[in-house]
């Protein structure tokens, strides 16, 4: 058995897909309409939209696949040789591919012994996953069928491309806080599962209201923007960053204590003050915060640890208003 190569691009490619929030909620009811459309259109037992994580290849949706639970190892899957490539990977008799031939997916269940699959990307172009159909029967596929696999492929994209958007504040291009509430639970589990540090910051942009009240919401709105971009900037592509709602921002620091995050967030204010120094705006951006690590040893109450931070973010804005 041949196990899948890792992408040149891997990296990036993880932080696109974990910034989808695709991966969360398993199995997708949405999708599956799909893959049965797909099995009946190729006459296959099973059709299945799939997405290749770090070690794990996650089930989006398993039209007809007697599958005993939402995931399997990704060095066993066939899926993690699909995103290698940007066209369709056939084999019409696995038993002849000495790439699959001792796979325990052909060996034992589900016996695969044909199998087509078409990459899927996202929006930015990251190769994250496959549109596949099996059969337990070697049979051929035709240049047809393929073009046909391909365009079942686009239109799972033009699904993937607006279950992200759900998350996506369209103003300043961060999650919002439906991403925030499922991505903030995912980090915890992830923190959680590798014992490794999670902080988070909660951000409020002072003197917004004045801004929109002297100068228009066209303005206000360029200070929203200039803060998302400071901050995609500033931050490293593994920190999760939200636009909550109105003038709050929030920020995971991934692998990341409290000290660590403190010294980012003093970054994030320089950066801030460098971008004031050049904007040519009649106003100031700024912002107050506060920071809260997790704490494993506790529960895992995603409303507790916002609001240590958001009573941290308010203290700390009461302090600069009596400085004024």
């Amino acid at each position: 058995m041949k196990i899948p190569a890792i992408p040149a691009n891997e990296t990036q490619r993880l932080a696109s897909l974990h910034d989808s929030g695709l991966l969360e909620g398993g199995v997708n009811p949405r999708l599956d309409r799909l893959t049965r459309l797909a099995q009946r259109m190729f006459n296959v037992p099973a059709a299945l939209i799939t997405l290749v994580d770090e070690e794990t290849l996650h089930f989006k949706s398993t039209g007809g696949y007697p599958a005993e639970s939402q995931t399997l190892p990704r060095n066993i899957s066939f899926c993690g040789h699909v995103i290698l490539s940007e066209s369709a990977m056939i084999i019409e008799d696995t038993h002849l591919d000495e790439r699959f031939t001792d796979n325990p997916l052909v060996t034992g269940e589900p016996h695969i012994r044909f199998y087509a699959g078409y990459p899927l990307r996202l929006p930015d172009g990251a190769l994250v996953g496959s549109l596949c159909v099996i059969d337990k029967a070697a049979r051929g596929f035709s240049g047809a069928e393929v073009d046909s696999l391909k365009d079942f492929a686009m239109i799972v994209e033009d699904e993937f491309a607006v279950m992200s958007a759900a998350t996506t504040d369209a103003l300043t291009g961060l999650f919002n806080r439906r991403g925030f509430d499922n991505l903030a639970k995912f980090a915890i589990v992830g923190a959680r599962r590798r014992a490794q540090p999670l902080t988070l910051a909660w951000i409020d942009l002072d003197n917004f209201k004045e801004i929109n009240d002297t100068y228009g919401h066209g303005e206000g709105d360029e200070a929203l923007k200039a803060m998302a971009d400071i901050m995609t900037a500033s931050l490293r592509e593994a920190d999760l960053r939200v636009r909550y709602g109105g003038d709050e921002f929030a920020i995971v620091f991934s692998d990341t204590n409290e000290e660590g995050a403190w010294i980012a967030m003093q970054h994030l204010v320089e950066q801030v003050e460098a971008w004031n120094q050049h904007s040519g705006k009649p106003w100031k951006l700024g912002f107050s915060w506060g920071i809260s690590e997790f704490n494993h040893d506790g529960n895992d109450d995603l409303r507790a640890w916002m609001k240590e931070a958001d009573e941290k973010m308010y203290a700390m804005k009461s302090r600069n208003n009596r400085g004024r």
